[in-house]
């Protein structure tokens, strides 16, 4: 909206009813924004897009796969903007697992079958965004960033325009041919502050004060480090995790997911990690167990079943 593009929300209940009444506002460290986009809970009310921007949590992935038909035309991309291990990751991959499916992640393959890789924009945001209420959005970074590649990493006229758009609103941009790898130095952040953080029920600059956590924090750094390194990613320097993550106040969203009582990100944060370092050989003792203790914390919730 910010950049003049028409811009169209798809959004339920309270926070649905609160944007047709009063519009969104975000509330950003470098002022506010109000706007009036289009809303709705129903995507043949808009119908095609040129460019779709999908940002639920990845249990509800199955549920909005057959939402996104009637916004795809012939040209459409769409953009994923989610935390873990997405589920087109395999696609235009090469090498022994090429085009592998996930089907933790999704089920019967209903969002590859919906919106199909090939339209895929990958995204990654480095964001601490709440609802505060409904219809307000509050962004607690003073550096709102993403990252965007296609997952086959060629060069793509409609990813540089969504680039431009989401620059000149204010946005800090990048396009990488190597999406995959910003993927894993994002993923070591939630691997490590993720499940430490659900098991402290803690922000991060809390946990890591306590020095075994702290070494407990550069060893699942460095297993998911060498999971990427098995994929042939670059995930970054992992031994700087724990000193980002100890400056944190922030709330890990997947503990703001288990306080509020919301289903839990475990299979796209967690357990496919886990699983595709069986498949590439990768031990993992220190993950094992805090993914496995964090599973059991979700699930004594009632925030996850198997």
């Amino acid at each position: 909206m910010r950049a003049g593009a028409d811009v169209s929300v798809i959004a339920r209940g309270p926070h649905l009813a609160a944007i047709r009444e009063n519009g969104l506002l975000i509330e950003a460290k470098d002022g506010t924004f109000h706007g009036r986009p289009k809303a709705t809970d129903d995507a043949r009310d808009i119908g095609e897009q040129d460019i779709v921007i999908v940002s639920v949590k990845a249990p509800s992935l199955p549920q909005i796969a057959g939402g996104l038909r009637p916004l795809l035309g012939a040209g459409t991309r769409v953009v994923f903007a989610m935390n873990g291990i997405p589920w087109w990751y395999f696609h235009a991959h090469g090498g022994p697992f090429d085009a592998r499916r996930l089907d933790r992640i999704d089920p019967g393959g209903r969002v590859w079958s919906a919106a199909s890789p090939d339209r895929v924009i990958g995204a990654i945001a480095y964001t601490a965004c709440t609802v505060s209420r409904p219809g307000v959005i509050h962004a607690e970074n003073l550096r709102n960033r993403i990252i965007l590649g296609r997952p086959d990493g060629v060069p793509d006229e409609q990813t540089d325009r969504l680039a431009a758009l989401l620059a000149a609103g204010g946005l800090e941009i990048e396009v990488t041919d190597r999406i995959r790898d910003a993927i894993w130095a994002k993923l070591l952040m939630n691997l490590t502050g993720g499940t430490l953080g659900v098991l402290a029920a803690s922000a991060m600059r809390d946990a890591l004060s306590h020095p075994i956590l702290g070494d407990v924090a550069d060893r699942i750094a460095a297993e998911g480090a060498a999971i990427a390194q098995a994929l042939g990613c670059d995930p970054g320097d992992h031994g700087t995790v724990r000193a980002r993550l100890s400056v944190s106040g922030h709330k890990q969203s997947i503990l703001q997911d288990l306080e509020l009582g919301r289903a839990m990100e475990i299979d796209a944060l967690f357990r496919v990690p886990l699983e595709i370092a069986r498949l590439a050989d990768v031990p993992t003792p220190t993950l094992d167990v805090v993914v496995a203790l964090v599973i059991q914390r979700a699930k004594a919730a009632g925030l996850y079943a198997e």
